[in-house]
């Protein structure tokens, strides 16, 4: 066994936070937007350079009524997963909403302020979801990309859950920094691969 890493992909209502997951997990995408009805734990094993690594995926910032859908659990209490014990995040926005950028924008500061003092640094992944609404994005991608990886020291990457573009890499990215930072003595770490959809997820 790799070991365990828990990752909270988060962003305002509406951004695509479950579509990328279940895109990732599962390879479907639900053509109309139904609200998650609360805190959802996906446990995926993915397998990356020859190890099984068990995740925790959090799907957070949701709310309203409704069915569990199936693959996934409830968080019984979201303060048993704070911010502090999160190894990695998926910051989400909507590339066509000025408004869900500036909640990622807070998010982070959030996280930021969270962290305890001497506590290892977790990686942030911010990605703009609906590239394929391009055509109606509120802002340049280089200049988001610069704003987010100069300013705000975080990664940065653009992807559309509909069609299932870039999914698989930012979770590649995402893990390939949160197990650099972890096993330092390592620091050539590679994850290669490619989706599986019969087996544990290969990366």
């Amino acid at each position: 066994m790799g070991g365990s890493l828990r990752v909270a992909v988060l962003g305002a209502p509406g951004v695509g936070k479950t579509a990328i997951i279940r895109q990732f997990l599962f390879g479907d995408y639900p053509e109309r937007h139904r609200p998650t009805d609360g805190p959802r734990l996906y446990r995926p094993a993915v397998l990356l350079d020859g190890a099984v690594y068990d995740l925790s995926i959090r799907d957070g910032d949701v709310s309203g009524p409704g069915p569990s859908p199936g693959g996934v659990e409830e968080c019984p209490d979201s303060k048993d997963w704070s911010l502090q014990e999160t190894d990695a995040f998926v910051l989400v926005y909507d590339i066509c909403s000025p408004d869900s950028f500036d909640y990622v924008k807070a998010l982070r500061q959030r996280i930021a302020e969270t962290r305890p003092a001497g506590a290892p640094e977790a990686p942030i992944l911010v990605v703009g979801n609906k590239r394929d609404r391009q055509r109606l994005r509120f802002g340049p991608r280089r200049a988001l990309a610069a704003l987010v990886r100069r300013g705000w020291r975080c990664g940065y990457l653009e992807c559309s859950a509909k069609y299932n573009w870039h999914v698989l890499r930012l979770f590649r990215e995402l893990l390939r920094c949160a197990l650099v930072r972890a096993r330092p003595a390592h620091p050539a770490l590679r994850l290669q691969g490619a989706l599986h959809p019969a087996r544990c997820i290969l990366m």
